[in-house]
């Protein structure tokens, strides 16, 4: 379980001499249960990156607590925040991957810097090629693969440390439609199958609404509404969720 209690995140920056503050998380509390596919979803700048980032700490809060399976993690630091990062798989929206390793090696790089024995990496990352349906692309290198090839590159690389959570900031918004369904069809099934919960980042309303089961929606850094997705998407409360569902042609509805 994930919980987020009254998390805040301000950036300073100094513009023409002066010091500035720039508030992007305002008060942002909610709860993933385990198993979720919960979404995030908002508009361009309004906070989602910022605020999927304070799950794993990659971005430490200004204010509130991070809660994961009833610790809280806020304040790790140092040996306690590597272990926390092994059990929080991360996906990107550029599939950060590394161009001069193959596809095996970027799938067993998490396992190679935890120390893992070469043979027992290797049959891993095998194993999660073979999930994600690249058991015969082990040797190619990135620039040798498609969009959607590269993220089930990084999909199995996330899922290599065996993570109890998986975050995806974007996971699907540098792909087309078609290479999209199959990402996402995938992550269902991880979810499904290997009972990962799933944080997902989308810009995308038909994106949430094929994938997540609860949704949290963002506005200038306050969550606004939450819910079922079917509830929210049929009962639009806030504004933003309204012109969201105007500028999709409320398909979703």
């Amino acid at each position: 379980m994930i919980q987020l209690e009254h998390i805040t995140k301000t950036f300073d920056h100094v513009e023409h001499g002066e010091h500035h503050e720039h508030h992007v998380l305002k008060d942002v509390s909610f709860t993933v249960e385990d198993g979720d596919t919960f979404g995030i979803i908002g508009e361009s700048g309004a906070g989602k990156s910022t605020l999927v980032r304070c799950i794993n700490l990659l971005e430490k809060p200004t204010s509130g607590k991070v809660i994961i399976n009833g610790t809280d993690v806020t304040n790790y630091s140092g040996k306690q925040l590597v272990q926390l990062r092994r059990g929080i798989g991360m996906v990107f929206q550029n599939f950060n991957l590394f161009a001069q390793r193959s596809v095996l090696q970027n799938v067993t790089y998490p396992l190679e810097v935890a120390g893992e024995a070469k043979d027992a990496r290797e049959a891993r990352a095998r194993k999660l090629l073979s999930m994600v349906g690249l058991s015969d692309k082990e040797k190619l290198y990135p620039s040798q693969l498609s969009g959607g090839q590269q993220q089930r590159v990084a999909i199995a690389r996330a899922l290599s440390t065996a993570p109890s959570i998986m975050l995806c900031d974007e996971a699907t918004s540098a792909l087309d439609t078609m290479t999209t369904n199959t990402i996402l069809n995938l992550l269902k099934r991880i979810n499904k199958e290997l009972g990962v919960t799933i944080v997902f980042i989308t810009h995308s309303l038909a994106v949430a609404n094929s994938i997540c089961n609860r949704i949290a929606v963002i506005d200038d850094g306050k969550i606004v509404e939450q819910g079922k997705t079917h509830d929210v998407f049929a009962h639009p409360q806030a504004k933003v969720t309204r012109e969201l569902l105007d500028m999709e042609g409320k398909a979703l509805a």
